[in-house]
């Protein structure tokens, strides 16, 4: 049976959602953070030689990366769903955001808690550069869901899946005002009220407050 390992308040809880949306059978595997360093623990660090979140196994595969294994499930467990086909309309939309949350709006979020913890010149101007990267990607993530309700077209996709932590979770490492986007603020009002979203983040982290807003 495929197993989804979850490291409490990190990427994983994407794979716990996907499932949940999909609705196929899975194992959750959950572990806490160091109390002390907030990193992953030992056994969680050993499931991957990587040794970040998301993993799943499979049988005998191991696999990370939040993209490899939304892919593995929606086309392994799942017929292909969540994942439009070469031909549709929201295609190439679905592929922009696909790749942007982890090659574009993860590395901007990023920035923000690395310059924290080196204690940067909030006045300098590399600064200033990198953390307006953060800026445009939320412009234009604002402005996309201005256009659609969901990051593809209509439907919710493994876009969404992928694009929702630096969103939301993302928040809790890097804190961000979203009154200035209304728009994702409509939109996360909107997963919040999906009964697969509620079920998954009741599983993966309950303590946890949900960052919708």
């Amino acid at each position: 049976m495929l197993t989804v390992h979850h490291l409490g308040i990190s990427q994983s809880e994407r794979i716990v959602w996907l499932c949940e949306e999909l609705e196929i059978p899975y194992e959750l595997v959950r572990y806490d953070r160091d109390p002390v360093t907030r990193l992953a623990p030992p056994d969680y660090k050993a499931l991957h030689p990587f040794g970040t979140a998301p993993v799943v196994t499979d049988g005998d595969l191991v696999l990370g990366e939040s993209g490899a294994i939304i892919e593995y499930v929606c086309n392994r467990y799942g017929g292909g769903r969540l994942i439009p086909k070469p031909d549709d309309p929201a295609y190439a939309d679905f592929l922009f955001w696909f790749h942007f949350a982890n090659a574009s709006m993860m590395p901007a979020s990023m920035v923000g808690l690395i310059l924290g913890v080196l204690g940067a010149d909030d006045d300098g101007d590399l600064t200033r550069a990198l953390n307006a990267r953060g800026d445009r990607a939320f412009a234009m993530v604002d402005q996309r869901l201005g256009e659609t309700p969901y990051f593809a077209g209509d439907a919710l996709t493994a876009a969404d899946i992928i694009m929702l932590f630096p969103l939301t979770t993302m928040r809790l490492f890097v804190p961000r005002d979203l009154a200035p986007y209304p728009n994702i603020r409509a939109y996360l009002q909107r997963i919040g009220e999906r009964p697969a979203y509620r079920r998954a983040m009741a599983k993966a982290d309950p303590d946890m407050p949900l960052q919708l807003s």
